[in-house]
């Protein structure tokens, strides 16, 4: 089978799998890659990640990762809110939670579909034929990558965004020994429009294309490890679990296309701050088997919860708060003793 005609038979086959866009590109397709994030580490606006400076020379060259590969199919699997994102920041005694993770966690649904993709390619292609799938986890630069596979392109707020799907979607790829004819290379279309840095609670963004980890609402609820700074701890909001004001402002959205993924469904909601304050750590797990929340535990998330119980300016929250003033964990005890004295 010729290449073309095989690049063809594997995106129909990966829209049939639910996969919204398909790319290709080689793995040497971003030579950009490694100056840029040496110099986002080099800054420290990677924060705690520490997994990003130990796997650099990998993150930053595909195919330093896996020498044999050939191409890289880039794939985005939409997960576009049927509800407005922002809304919720107005509900000050309720949980925002980042429409990502508002169902099942994508890692799981993405990377189960990616390996039913590969399995077929590999019987498609015949003997010999090698792949490799990534998800998220393993020192890939998807975004880059996405680009260069002409999926959509960088935006000012660094997330990968189309004119045909907006912002929503997830990134996977499949790295493989076959030759494919590769897909140009997206170019930008953000124009003028700083919608995306201007709606930033943080100033996350010293400049357009550029992200300080370090003030990220998503970085700091997620991947932060004990206390946040006091003096970001007010611009969180109600948010407990990411951010989506940046995604949520880009105008490319008007075009977004629908999810068809019915685990990507909203099913955390907007919970009262009160009841998740009440979780121990086996209710905490129950509750979010599944979810991308359960990964940063108990402690990290009843952190967020009473930062955002003290931004609430709710006193009907002060008995919340005051439960968890003696909590054994030094973090959650700080955070409600932090959320009692704003609140009163």
């Amino acid at each position: 089978m010729e290449p073309s005609e095989l690049k063809a038979r594997v995106e129909e086959r990966a829209r049939a799998e639910g996969f919204a866009k398909m790319g290709v590109c080689a793995p040497d397709a971003i030579p950009q890659a490694p100056g840029r994030l040496g110099a986002f580490v080099g800054a420290g606006r990677h924060g705690q990640m520490g997994w990003m400076e130990e796997r650099m020379g990998w993150r930053g060259d595909p195919a330093a990762l896996w020498p044999e590969a050939r191409s890289v199919i880039m794939l985005a699997e939409l997960y576009t809110p049927d509800y407005a994102p922002l809304a919720v920041l107005e509900r000050r005694d309720r949980a925002a939670v980042s429409c990502y993770a508002q169902g099942r966690d994508y890692h799981d649904v993405v990377k189960k579909r990616l390996k039913r993709l590969g399995r077929w390619l590999i019987e498609e292609a015949g003997a010999g034929t090698e792949i490799k799938v990534f998800v998220d986890t393993a020192p890939v630069m998807e975004k880059p990558l996405g680009q260069a596979a002409g999926l959509g392109w960088q935006g000012k707020h660094t997330n990968l965004l189309s004119r045909e799907l907006g912002n929503w979607f997830f990134l996977g790829a499949i790295f493989t020994t076959l030759e494919l004819p590769p897909d140009a290379p997206e170019v930008e279309h953000c124009g003028s429009c700083t919608a995306c840095l201007d709606i930033c609670p943080t100033r996350a963004f010293p400049a357009p294309f550029q992200l300080d980890a370090r003030r990220c609402i998503s970085y700091l609820t997620i991947e932060h490890k004990g206390p946040i700074d006091p003096d970001l701890r007010p611009l969180l909001g109600n948010r407990i679990y990411g951010c989506d004001d940046c995604l949520a402002a880009c105008p490319w959205n008007k075009f977004a296309a629908a999810a068809q993924e019915i685990r990507y469904a909203a099913k955390v909601g907007a919970p009262p701050l009160a009841e998740l304050a009440a979780l121990d750590d086996a209710g905490f797990r129950a509750r979010f088997s599944g979810s991308p929340i359960k990964r940063i535990g108990r402690d990290r998330f009843l952190r967020n919860v009473l930062y955002a119980i003290g931004n609430s300016g709710d006193p009907a929250l002060c008995g919340a708060a005051q439960a968890l003033a003696g909590d054994p964990d030094p973090t959650v005890a700080e955070a409600a003793r932090w959320a009692l004295e704003r609140l009163s």
